[in-house]
């Protein structure tokens, strides 16, 4: 298998304050890779040098063999953490903007899943009510035909149902072959569909393996495991 995302002696700081500290890490093309570790442990710092959004202080970061750039982004589909949608559109301007954007945007795909939802394309954004927003951005993110999906804690702070939503989502609409690279500190819901763990504790990479390895060698779930390395 081809490695996806690679982090190569990577470190950030921020000033004097280290976010990232000498991160190694190779990600193969076709799993569910959880980015897993509590607030502030370096998670979306990660993925914003993925996405080219911060420059390393030292290391390198490769999607598919290359640094950050446009030929990375046309195959990757970001879903940041916090609102990117704009008040004045409405969905289907939403949509277009996508389309115009990026050329493996599925238009079709991405109008089955508004229907599901009783989303129209006429509706304001603004109007859309919080768990609305956030399940457009998603469907916005899943409807590429994309290598790999950088997903930053999209199921924080939403109801249990529509955490079901975004993970059927998720798995349901990836397109074949892609890598799901999922950021959260939310471990028991996301569990089930993980293929690999990648633990981050203040910067530093403590843990780095296929899912049901960490689970057999430590006769443990991995949120139980979790709940030990990152015992306050």
């Amino acid at each position: 298998m081809s490695v996806i995302l690679q982090c190569e002696g990577l470190s950030k700081n921020y000033g004097k304050t280290p976010a990232l500290t000498d991160v190694n890490i190779s990600v193969e093309e076709g799993g569910v890779v959880g980015l897993l570790g509590p607030n502030g442990s370096g998670k979306s710092t990660l993925i914003k040098l993925a996405m080219g959004m911060l420059q390393p202080t030292s290391g390198k970061i490769l999607l598919d063999g290359k640094a950050p750039c446009p030929q990375t982004k046309a195959f990757t589909a970001y879903l940041p953490d916090a609102n990117f949608l704009s008040d004045w559109m409405n969905v289907e301007q939403a949509l277009k903007y996508s389309e115009d954007f990026f050329a493996d945007f599925s238009r079709d795909k991405a109008e089955n899943l508004l229907s599901r939802l009783g989303i129209g394309l006429k509706q304001k954004i603004k109007a859309l009510s919080k768990g609305n927003r956030e399940k457009l951005g998603l469907i916005l993110t899943m409807a590429r035909n994309a290598r790999l999906y950088i997903l930053d804690e999209p199921i924080a702070g939403v109801d249990p149902a529509a955490r079901d939503f975004i993970l059927d989502t998720v798995m349901l609409n990836r397109a074949e072959n892609s890598t799901v690279f999922l950021c959260t500190h939310l471990i028991a819901d996301i569990e089930p569909i993980l293929t690999h763990a990648i633990f981050l504790n203040r910067g530093a990479v403590v843990l780095d393996e296929p899912a049901e390895e960490a689970r057999q060698r430590e006769g443990k779930s991995l949120d139980q495991l979790f709940r030990e390395v990152f015992r306050w």
